[in-house]
């Protein structure tokens, strides 16, 4: 088990889906810091560079495919890890976020937070 602390940025505009995964994460001992739409999401993210980042598509102001292209195409954020994490089941909107560069799609409906903390658990290993 290393010390290194694993840091995480939440981007997630349903406040209370924000607050529970920003809770779960915290048990894990993650440093969470969150945004409430696109645009907050991607200056928070360029400015603290996470180990992970949790990205909902339907955001105000920029999108989650805008926001995800936007940290693949810097050289700074192209290597954080991002999961979306969407209602979108979409052969169109999965394909789309593998595209962009997506480490994995989760949709909101069929997983519980706990397995979504997992998921980024896989990610970080």
């Amino acid at each position: 088990m290393s010390d290194q602390i694993n840091s995480i940025v939440i981007v997630e505009d349903d406040v209370f889906l924000r607050r529970l995964y920003e809770l779960k994460f915290k048990e894990q001992k993650f440093d969470v810091k969150v945004a409430e739409d696109g645009q907050a999401g991607l200056e928070l993210i360029r400015a603290t560079k996470p180990s992970v980042v949790l990205l909902d598509i339907e955001l105000p102001k920029l999108d989650g495919f805008a926001v995800l292209q936007a940290l693949k195409q810097d050289e700074a954020t192209r290597q954080i890890p991002v999961l979306m994490l969407t209602n979108s089941s979409t052969q169109a909107s999965i394909d789309q976020a593998r595209s962009l560069g997506a480490a994995d799609y989760i949709i909101k409906a069929h997983f519980l937070p706990s397995e979504v903390v997992a998921k980024v658990w896989a990610c970080l290993k």
